[in-house]
């Protein structure tokens, strides 16, 4: 098994990675988050401590300003409604006419001082890409924790009362799906009107549209899966599934990724595992070092053998599947 992802770029006449324009940053304000998922790439929880001050978030409400090719600014964590600066980010990056996603776990909205937070996202006309790993509460709280299913219903039916997918109210919902252990998403159109059909029945709820991603072995996963004796298996399930279709369509080449600290990275991934921005020693490596992002395009992109998650059978992203 090689596990070379560059080995196997090139094999595929693929090489080497590039990015393209970048369209969308993606921001961690933090790891703290009020859960501790079995899957999370971020290892976050409760306990964590990181957090992104104003000075960082200023930063990047000033690069977006000075960058008007980014037509989206993507929050996550965490939960990044648990920062400080959240609420700061959403205003300075809408009133400049910039997307914005939130990426919420749901149950975040039950937190202490988050009463008004769902409020506050149907007011700045957020997107919200809600974690919902299945339709179903034994699964759910498997992977995630008790009393998780019940407190995620719920959020989605205040959201939805907000007018949360509804048509023609330009609150966008998507959910989110990952598997509950060492396997490959289903397809991601199958699976999405299984969802529609199970949660409009059992409870009523609606949704825009179902992302799935593949769980990267990285970090409390990869923890996981070596406790479990699964590492090898599923880093062969990745490789053995390798699909060079997904390779322009990958994320990092349109992304780019700001740590909480305003260290800039290639993707969310390469972020845990301190995996710097880029593959020449001139690429910058702060929010304070970066001005135009239009100089980033055509520089090479950091990889490593978790890249195999990305891009194994329809392909996985923020945005789901890529195939």
């Amino acid at each position: 098994m090689m596990l070379d992802f560059d080995a196997t770029l090139e094999a595929q006449a693929l090489s080497p990675l590039r990015r393209a324009a970048v369209s969308t940053l993606q921001v961690n304000v933090g790891k703290r988050c009020d859960l501790a998922c079995h899957h999370c790439h971020v290892e976050a929880g409760p306990n964590r401590t990181e957090m992104m001050d104003e000075r960082t978030a200023d930063r990047v409400i000033e690069l977006l300003e000075r960058n008007p090719g980014v037509r989206t600014l993507d929050l996550t964590g965490g939960a990044p409604e648990l920062n400080a600066q959240f609420r700061r980010l959403v205003r300075g990056a809408r009133a400049l006419g910039r997307e914005v996603i939130d990426r919420c776990n749901l149950t975040v909205l039950f937190q202490p001082g988050q009463e008004d937070t769902a409020e506050f996202l149907a007011e700045q006309c957020v997107k919200v890409v809600a974690s919902l790993p299945c339709y179903t509460k034994e699964n759910v709280e498997r992977q995630r924790g008790r009393d998780v299913f019940d407190r995620s219903i719920e959020a989605l039916r205040i959201l939805n009362a907000l007018g949360y997918a509804s048509p023609g109210s330009g609150l966008a919902l998507d959910l989110v799906y990952n598997p509950l252990g060492a396997s490959l998403p289903p397809a991601q159109g199958a699976l999405e009107e299984q969802y529609h059909k199970e949660l409009n029945e059992l409870f009523g709820l609606r949704f825009d549209a179902l992302v799935t991603i593949t769980n990267m072995p990285i970090k409390r996963f990869a923890h996981a899966l070596l406790r479990d004796g699964l590492h090898e298996a599923y880093m062969s399930l990745l490789v053995n599934h390798f699909n060079p279709g997904t390779v322009s369509a990958l994320m990092c080449r349109h992304m780019l990724s700001v740590g909480w600290d305003g260290q800039l990275y290639d993707c969310d991934f390469n972020q845990m595992l301190a995996i710097p921005l880029g593959v020449a020693p001139e690429s910058p490596r702060t929010v304070w070092e970066l001005g135009d992002l239009d100089a980033l395009s055509g520089r090479g992109i950091a990889t490593a053998e978790h890249c195999f998650g990305c891009t194994a059978g329809a392909g996985s992203s923020c945005g789901g599947a890529l195939t």
